[in-house]
């Protein structure tokens, strides 16, 4: 009857620390990310691979693909880090694409520490869940799409109309990429473009 199977092994998660969700005092000092899937029309399933930044809840990035890898990450934070730099502290949850020796190297060589929230808990990552929403609700679920392009061509206007155009409640009423601009002329801090 072969009873004697062996018993695969449990992989063990680290132990993840509770932390208080915080509004970050600078922008691009704290970033969260997380990733999103969807299907176009054809059935074909794709990924978003989301990014925003803490301080005034701008879109960052968002990566359109079928598949989206660890090594991919990197090239995508490599860009961003051309671009406008990295921040201080990376959000995430304990996605594979996060757990990956590959991105966890490079992120301890540029110097970007990674906060894992505990498992199951995704209201430690608030501020991108609540994007994630949005977006869904916004661009996603409002159109059918028929290419991969399509969908990349419509995150890209939508981004830019959300992050330069859209009031946003918790900001007083006025756009992430507004109030960026507002508290940098108030603060030392010196902002890059």
């Amino acid at each position: 009857m072969k009873l004697n199977l062996r018993r695969t092994a449990r992989r063990r998660r680290p132990k993840r620390e509770r932390v208080p969700l915080y509004v970050p005092r600078l922008p691009d000092s704290v970033w969260s990310a997380d990733f999103m899937a969807d299907a176009l029309a054809c059935g074909r399933r794709f990924r978003l691979f989301n990014i925003v930044d803490d301080f005034n809840r701008e879109v960052v990035h968002i990566e359109v693909d079928t598949s989206i890898t660890s090594e991919r990450l990197v090239r995508v934070f490599e860009r961003l880090r051309r671009e406008r730099g990295l921040p201080q502290v990376l959000r995430t949850d304990n996605g594979p694409e996060f757990l990956g020796e590959t991105f966890i190297t490079w992120a301890k060589t540029v110097g970007m520490a990674i906060q894992y929230i505990q498992h199951g808990k995704p209201n430690q990552n608030a501020y991108i869940e609540r994007f994630n929403r949005t977006l869904r609700e916004e661009p996603l679920d409002a159109s059918l799409f028929m290419r991969l392009d399509d969908v990349r061509e419509a995150i890209y206007w939508w981004q830019i109309e959300y992050n330069e155009q859209r009031p946003h409640d918790a900001l007083g009423g006025i756009p992430p990429a507004a109030y960026r601009i507002k508290n940098a002329e108030n603060s030392t801090y010196e902002l890059s473009t």
